[in-house]
């Protein structure tokens, strides 16, 4: 059992004046004590960074720069983080409740497990209220990637001492190094995982890999290398299964 843990959660911006507050205020609110909360930012010209200097010493550690995009930005996150536990929480969603920390760090305890993951809510972007679609994960077994299983990544918390050993974020790939990241730790290296089957966190519609057709098949091809980067072959069906899943959630209730 983790008796006194460290929670860092990583936050990346650019240009995100307009959500940044929702998300700043949904971690900072967390009733759990022990975060440390990380910003990385890829030079934005708003007013991002006043937005961030406004908290003060709520904001442990604040990082303005170029970076290579997304992933290079939360590598750096992961670098810097000191805590027991990374989670990731992106500039447009956040947490629907202020336990959320306490009861994904109680979920550790109870099952000594190596990462843990949760539900997401699909919401509107100006009315966050109204929720589009509902990401129910799902109870864990090993094999369930072949069937186009994945966990919402910003659902995911994972122990430190995990991207030490397995790597960080793959630069190779543009929009499914997350993907690629979940399949190497869970589905080839079988990392212990404990499900709380709780909506966590609440994420504006539009996400980079589902906004057109093109974007679509892009991912679907970034899928197929995030298996072959790993020495490991998906089943013929198993990359349609994938966003087929996401259609289904639209009729969940």
């Amino acid at each position: 059992m983790i008796s006194s843990v460290k929670v860092s959660i990583i936050t990346i911006t650019y240009n995100s004046e307009a959500t940044l507050k929702d998300t700043i205020n949904s971690v900072v609110s967390q009733t759990y004590s022990d975060i440390e909360y990380i910003l990385i930012d890829g030079k934005s010209t708003d007013n991002t960074i006043s937005i961030i200097k406004s908290y003060g010493n709520k904001i442990s550690t604040l990082v303005s720069e170029k970076d290579k995009g997304l992933y290079d930005a939360l590598n750096k996150g992961i670098s810097l983080a000191t805590g027991d536990i990374i989670g990731i929480l992106h500039s447009d969603d956040f947490y629907t409740d202020t336990h959320v920390i306490q009861k994904v760090v109680d979920t550790f305890n109870k099952s000594h497990a190596d990462a843990v993951y949760a539900d997401l809510y699909y919401v509107d972007k100006d009315n966050t209220n109204t929720i589009h679609r509902k990401w129910k994960s799902g109870e864990y077994t090993h094999g369930m990637f072949l069937n186009g299983w994945m966990p919402p990544h910003p659902t995911v918390f994972i122990k430190k001492d995990i991207y030490t050993k397995l790597g960080n974020f793959n630069l190779e790939l543009t929009s499914a190094a997350d993907y690629e990241l979940m399949l190497r730790f869970i589905h080839k290296h079988k990392i212990k995982l404990a499900y709380l089957p709780e909506f966590i966190i609440k994420m504006r519609v539009g996400g980079k890999s589902n906004v057109s057709l093109k974007n679509r098949i892009k991912a679907n091809k970034e899928d197929r290398n995030a298996w072959k980067l790993n020495n490991i072959k998906p089943y013929f069906y198993t990359l349609y299964l994938k966003p087929l899943r996401k259609i289904v959630q639209l009729f969940k209730k």
